[in-house]
């Protein structure tokens, strides 16, 4: 196994950590990257020995979807079908930004992203490395926390080596996440929007856009 990069963004500069993601990325790696929130894990969505390597380092149970980020709404073409008008009002007041949603995914999908369903969990990031590495590569990436699965997700560098040791490919070190809360999820499948998890972006926000439209649930979701 190669031993795993460090890139630390303040000396480097972000178009070389951008590169350097995708140089990992295009050759099968595990990337760690700091969002909006927290610390997350990049592979390509249709690089299927890489998807499997990263249930494997999450330890992650296969029932369990992995979430996925894109850069454009345009590109979720490649992994989602069309978003509904309650959806696409969500996304209009919310992305980019930490809102994850779930939705009806592209037929033939890798259930490694579906967990078996008929959905794909999917958001666009609020400003972070991880906008800027999704708009770079203009292709769905996992974004799932960094963090051995039923543990508490990454907010600093420091906690994803804890986590994985040499284990990743590239670490891109921009310091310390904002932490706190993670991305609210919403299943926005039915005809109501379903809140699955309360996250950064409260109910009453999500009630304001959509009214009685909206109801809640205490379904768990993949973080």
């Amino acid at each position: 196994m190669c031993e795993m990069v460090i890139l630390k963004v303040a000396l480097a500069g972000t178009e070389r950590a951008l590169a350097e993601a995708r140089r990992t990325l295009e050759r099968g790696g595990a990337v760690a990257f700091p969002t909006e929130t927290f610390y997350g894990l990049a592979v390509r969505y249709d690089d299927g020995k890489a998807l499997s390597g990263l249930y494997k380092l999450k330890r992650r149970p296969r029932d369990k979807a992995m979430p996925l980020i894109a850069g454009e709404k345009k590109t979720l073409r490649l992994v989602a079908l069309p978003l509904t008008a309650v959806a696409e009002e969500l996304a209009q007041r919310f992305w980019p930004g930490p809102l994850t949603m779930l939705t009806a995914a592209v037929q033939g999908l890798s259930d490694f992203l579906t967990g078996g369903t008929a959905n794909v969990a999917v958001r666009i990031p609020g400003e972070s490395f991880a906008l800027s590495l999704a708009r770079f590569l203009n292709t769905p990436l996992t974004a799932t926390s960094a963090n051995i699965s039923g543990q508490a997700p990454a907010d600093s560098p420091e906690k994803v080596i804890e986590y994985f040791g040499e284990d990743l490919d590239l670490l891109v070190d921009d310091g310390k996440t904002p932490g706190g809360k993670p991305s609210t999820i919403v299943d926005v499948t039915g005809e109501a929007v379903r809140i699955v998890r309360e996250g950064v972006i409260s109910r009453d926000e999500i009630f304001n856009v959509i009214g009685p439209r909206a109801v809640s649930t205490l379904r768990r979701r993949p973080k």
